[in-house]
């Protein structure tokens, strides 16, 4: 379940890489590759877990699903914080520098 989270948001950020972000003012190149390392990392642990578990990698409980689910699904949301941070950090469109220069007046 960690690995087709990963994999989804992977393949959603760069859709909108592609389609929306020409000039990489928002930086969704970075945030695609966040989610296609998280999404590698996932295979490579689902390829050990598979050679460990044999068939019943297959067939995992629910619960271990849902917790997977979860875990993915914070994987998803620290990648989302680490691209708003880099996002507000490098400001493309001075959006944070226009309110700060709003705020001192």
């Amino acid at each position: 379940m960690t690995l087709l989270t990963a994999v989804f948001a992977a393949i959603a950020a760069t859709i909108l890489w592609y389609f929306k972000d020409g000039k990489n003012q928002l930086k969704l190149g970075t945030l695609s590759l966040m989610y296609w390392g998280a999404s590698l990392m996932w295979m490579v642990d689902a390829v050990f877990e598979y050679i460990q578990l044999k068939s019943e990698y297959f067939t995992p409980a629910p619960q271990d699903m849902l917790n997977d689910f979860f875990l993915g699904m914070s994987v998803v949301a620290l990648g989302l914080i680490l691209w708003l941070i880099l996002l507000l950090f490098k400001d493309p469109k001075g959006v944070v520098k226009q309110a700060l220069r709003r705020s001192h007046n």
